[in-house]
């Protein structure tokens, strides 16, 4: 019985137009399956190299030591942080199966697409939470804990500042997805280039109001830190986008 339910598995799919409503239904159900297990096996991996991780975590706070107001703070900590890092190494198998079950509504010259695209995702999505690690918080944390600091003593709670410092990270890295993105939807003919550039106004804006949210202060230096990475990162997709029409107006030609 295993064997014929993995051997119906590994059968060809069936052309999209042709698949049922609950086909389609089984279809995202056993590619979130395979995500999902792939989460929880990066979240085992991720749990051996927790606390190596919560120290680098911790450096921008400097002299202050983070403390646990509960008994369970400091194992809701080590879950959360493990969660995070598990997240980070099953993004490529997340990926890949986004971009599968996406395949069959794409053409054959679309579909290639994705090999090049499932690790070049993953690796963005690791490049943007290691540039938080490394540069956002070292500028945000001190500038955070030194303000009011002749008035108010800073004092930390580790669930809440890994909270704070998860939502950075998890952000950043979904940022740094942006010129990918860009660069697909150009090459399928989504979006050109040319509107990318007219609503650049609308998007500086929308990321000033996104890095109000995403970070839970209003302070300047925070904002900043993802903004200027943003903007940046969407006028590198404006660039790719470009070069995916141009490569597709080639393609077409051929």
């Amino acid at each position: 019985m295993i064997w014929k339910r993995r051997a119906k598995a590994d059968t060809p799919r069936k052309n999209p137009d042709e698949m049922s409503l609950f086909e389609h239904l089984d279809e995202l159900r056993q590619r979130m399956l395979k995500a999902v297990i792939a989460l929880v096996i990066g979240m085992v991996l991720g749990s051996f190299v927790t606390e190596p991780v919560l120290r680098i975590l911790i450096e921008p706070l400097g002299d202050v030591t983070p403390v646990a107001l509960s008994p369970n703070e400091t194992p809701s900590v080590f879950f959360k942080l493990a969660l995070l890092i598990g997240l980070v190494i099953a993004m490529p198998v997340i990926v890949y199966q986004v971009f599968r079950f996406a395949a069959p509504g794409l053409q054959e010259k679309e579909r290639r697409y994705i090999i090049v695209g499932a690790p070049v995702a993953s690796i963005s999505f690791a490049l943007g939470v290691v540039f938080a690690a490394k540069i956002m918080l070292p500028a945000a944390v001190p500038f955070l804990k030194g303000f009011l600091g002749e008035i108010v003593e800073p004092n930390y709670s580790i669930e809440k500042y890994i909270q704070f410092v998860g939502n950075i990270l998890l952000w950043a890295g979904i940022v740094f997805e942006t010129p990918l993105l860009m660069y697909f939807l150009s090459m399928l003919g989504v979006v050109k280039p040319e509107q990318y550039a007219k609503v650049r106004r609308i998007v500086i804006v929308a990321s000033a109001v996104g890095a109000a949210v995403i970070t839970p202060t209003l302070d300047p230096v925070n904002m900043m830190a993802l903004m200027i990475p943003f903007m940046v990162l969407y006028e590198v997709g404006i660039l790719l986008a470009k070069i995916g029409r141009r490569r597709k107006a080639k393609a077409e030609a051929e």
